[in-house]
C-alpha cells in the first residue's frame, strides 16, 4: 500500500508506526508491576489500542517494526521510581507534537481522522481512570516540601551570616530540621485523625519523607563547602532550593495535568524571597546583639 500515499506522508506513517508499537510494549511492561487490578485492565486496554495502530498505519507502511529498547527501558525505568501515572502522562503529552503530522496524514489516509480522535479522546478518558496511591497523597508531599523550603531556608539563610561557618550552620540547620519534621508530621497525623480519616499514619509519613529529605537536600551544601566558604554554600542552597521546586512542580503538573509556570514562580519568590529576609535578619542580629562566633 505504499503506493498509494506521498513520500511525505510514508514518513510519517512509518515515525507514528514505531511511536505506536513502543507505547505499546511500554504500556504492557508497566502493567505487569501497576498495583490495583483496574490499574493494569486499564494500562492492557492501552496497550491493545496502541497495538491496533501499529497495525492500521503497518497497512500502509509494509514494514515489520521492532520497539525503541533504549525508550522503552526509559520510561518503565521512570514508572518504577516516579510512579507509572508520571511515566505514562508524560509519555502521551509527547504525542501533542503529532499534530501536523496528523494533518498531513488526514489528506491521504482515511483511518488518521479515527486514530486521533482515539488518541485525544478515548485515551485521555483512560489516563484519567488511574489511580495511583502515592498521587492520593500529593497534597500532604506538598506540605512537607513547602513548609521544609520555607521555613529551612530562611533558618539556614540567617545562620549563614550569623555563624559564618558551614559546620556549625549545618548543625543548627539539622537540630531544627528534624525537630521540625517531627513536629509537621504529628500535626498531619493528629489534623488527619481529626477529621475521622483512616489514613492519617500514612498522611503523616508522607508529609514526614517529603520534609526530611528536603531538609537533608538543603544541608548539603554546607558540608561540603570549607567552613569558610557560607556565602558560597548559601547561593549552592539556593539553586538546589529552585531546582526542588522545579523537580516537583513538573512532577505534579504532568501526573495530575496542572499548569507549571504559575505554581513554580510561586514557590520559588516565596523561598528565596524568605532566604533573603533571614539573611537580613541574621546580619542585624549579629550586629545588635553584638555576638561574634
Amino acid at each position: 500500500m505504499t503506493s498509494k500515499v506521498s513520500a511525505k506522508a510514508l514518513a510519517a506513517i512509518r515515525k507514528m508506526q514505531q511511536n505506536e508499537l513502543t507505547e505499546s510494549v511500554i504500556y504492557e511492561k508497566i502493567a505487569r508491576f501497576a498495583k490495583g487490578e483496574e490499574n493494569k485492565k486499564t494500562l492492557q486496554r492501552l496497550s491493545q489500542e496502541e497495538k491496533s495502530h501499529y497495525e492500521i498505519w503497518k497497512r500502509y507502511s509494509g514494514v515489520e517494526m521492532k520497539p525503541q529498547k533504549g525508550k522503552v527501558f526509559w520510561y518503565t525505568l521512570m514508572a518504577r521510581l516516579l510512579g507509572f501515572t508520571f511515566a505514562v502522562k508524560l509519555m502521551e503529552r509527547g504525542e501533542e507534537n503529532a499534530q501536523e503530522e496528523y494533518e498531513l496524514l488526514a489528506q491521504e489516509v482515511a483511518e488518521s481522522a479515527a486514530i486521533r480522535e482515539q488518541e485525544e479522546e478515548h485515551e485521555q478518558a483512560l489516563l484519567g481512570m488511574l489511580d495511583e496511591e502515592r498521587l492520593q497523597y500529593v497534597g500532604s508531599m506538598v506540605l512537607g516540601l513547602n513548609d521544609a523550603l520555607v521555613e529551612l531556608t530562611g533558618s539556614l539563610a540567617g545562620f549563614a551570616f550569623a555563624l559564618q561557618n558551614t559546620r556549625l550552620i549545618a548543625l543548627s540547620g539539622l537540630i531544627v530540621g528534624i525537630s521540625a519534621t517531627f513536629s509537621m508530621a504529628s500535626s498531619e497525623f493528629l489534623a488527619a485523625r481529626s477529621e475521622g480519616r483512616t489514613d492519617a499514619l500514612k498522611s503523616c509519613s508522607y508529609t514526614g519523607i517529603a520534609y526530611l529529605l528536603t531538609v537533608v537536600a538543603l544541608i548539603a551544601p554546607y558540608l561540603l563547602f570549607p567552613t569558610g566558604q557560607y556565602i558560597a554554600a548559601l547561593i549552592c542552597m539556593l539553586a538546589v532550593v529552585v531546582l526542588i521546586i522545579a523537580g516537583f512542580t513538573y512532577y505534579t503538573s504532568v501526573a495530575q495535568d496542572q499548569p507549571f509556570r504559575h505554581r513554580f514562580l510561586e514557590m520559588a519568590l516565596i523561598s528565596v524571597g524568605v532566604a533573603v529576609l533571614s539573611f537580613i535578619v541574621g546580619i542585624l542580629a549579629k550586629k545588635f546583639l553584638g555576638v561574634d562566633l
